[in-house]
């Protein structure tokens, strides 16, 4: 049995869903431990898109198993019309090939509401760039146990209570803090038990399928969602999600403990950042206007436009100390094509000193400056190209300095948003 973990080693939109495309072919199981449909997997078959923001990007594999964690919060309405746009492609999901942990928790109307009348309550730098899908407030309900669990489901009268009591502190907010109208309690329920038919048959001990599939020799791949720099406790925070992105989280969002053979981070050989926060390599110029249309940097949830900036080796060595990766899988590399020099930022410096890793402090990205060294580009389209050494020699000195400075292998590069524009490195 060989375990695998994906994790995303910026701020997000790294392309792992490729990767985890990629690596379903050496896996039974795939498996999503935690965040919302506050994130999007892009993935390109032959020439065909898919966009999934809570199914593991397994799914377009018929013959391998799909399952979301516990660590999860799942909008029901969200997860049928995934369904349904994947049955239109012709995408078979049945719960014999997808299941839900029993104490995944649900993102209910009420959630979004408060998420958007928070947002919009706040200006300026206040501003965290919340995409508005109730992931916060559904964690918060989570950690106050006053959440609704998708095994709850099976009984609508307990559902019907909580809903209930939920909205006695959410309706006083949204009325007396924001202003905003009440949400009804009657059209709660009627929304969630309209959908629960749909959810229950795909309930299941989650972590008892695991079990099962280790027991029996199978591969397992857990597949994250976001990014390092955005985990609630060790990300650039208060600019951060609302849960735990790091690997570690896995065996707690998945409801078993395991042992990782591979530990796969997916670097974009850019950096991307979404919404507000710092970001000391951001280039709000020519370069990252290049990286921004080259690369379609746009936001596969929310369509916002991403802001680019040179690779930030700070953070990625924050990811490895963070996740312990046992490779690297390079993506974007193409985008790079056409730039005379490259530029990558090995440190920073932060009151008087050079660090090689993030400052800790709140806010105190936002006070360093980036040390850059300067690396040749290559003028070469290599979005065509299948193999490592028909490489350019300066497209593989970037990668080669990547491992460098990391000290880990970079195994995979892709150099195209298809499955087959993918350079295996062995």
């Amino acid at each position: 049995m060989s375990n695998m973990i994906v994790f995303g080693t910026q701020w997000g939109d790294e392309g792992k869903g490729k990767i985890v495309d990629i690596l379903t072919e050496d896996a039974h199981m795939i498996v999503r431990y935690q965040g919302g449909n506050n994130a999007g997997h892009t993935l390109v078959t032959h020439g065909k898109t898919f966009i999934l923001h809570l199914i593991p990007s397994g799914i377009l594999h018929p013959d391998k198993i799909c399952l979301i964690g516990n660590g999860v919060v799942l909008d029901p309405e969200v997860f049928c019309q995934e369904i349904d746009k994947l049955g239109a492609s012709g995408i078979s999901i049945t719960p014999e090939r997808l299941a839900i942990s029993k104490k995944t928790h649900l993102i209910m109307p009420y959630h979004k509401a408060l998420d958007q009348a928070r947002e919009a309550a706040k200006s300026g730098q206040d501003k965290i760039g919340t995409t508005g899908r109730g992931i916060g407030p559904c964690y918060e309900d989570k950690m106050a146990r006053i959440g609704i669990r998708a095994g709850d489901l099976q009984d609508l009268e307990l559902v019907r209570e909580k809903i209930s009591k939920a909205l006695v502190e959410k309706n006083s907010l949204l009325k007396t803090l924001y202003g905003q109208e009440p949400v009804d309690h009657q059209q709660v329920f009627e929304h969630i038990q309209g959908l629960a038919a749909r959810l229950v048959p795909f309930l299941a001990d989650v972590s008892e399928k695991i079990q099962q599939a280790a027991e029996n020799g199978k591969s397992v791949l857990f597949e994250g969602a976001q990014g390092v720099q955005l985990d609630i406790d060790h990300g650039t925070y208060p600019f951060v999600t609302s849960s735990n992105t790091v690997t570690g989280n896995a065996s707690a969002g998945a409801g078993y403990l395991y042992s990782m053979s591979r530990v796969i981070g997916v670097v974009k050989a850019y950096t991307t950042r979404v919404g507000q926060g710092p970001f000391p390599c951001e280039q709000d110029n020519e370069f990252g206007s290049h990286m921004q249309e080259k690369g379609a940097e746009f936001g596969s949830t929310t369509g916002r436009r991403r802001r680019c900036g040179w690779l930030d080796l700070v953070i990625l060595r924050e990811a490895v100390r963070l996740c312990g990766p046992t490779e690297i899988a390079l993506t974007k590399l193409d985008v790079l094509s056409g730039l005379k020099t490259i530029r990558v930022c090995t440190g920073y410096k932060y009151q008087d000193r050079t660090i090689l890793y993030p400052p800790q402090e709140e806010n105190s990205m936002a006070g360093v400056t980036p040390v850059y060294e300067d690396l040749p580009g290559w003028d070469t389209d290599i979005s065509s190209i299948k193999s490592w050494k028909d490489m350019p020699e300066n497209a593989k000195n970037y990668v080669k300095a990547i491992e460098k400075h990391l000290n880990i292998r970079v195994s995979l590069i892709s150099v195209g948003p298809d499955r087959d524009q993918t350079i295996r490195i062995s």
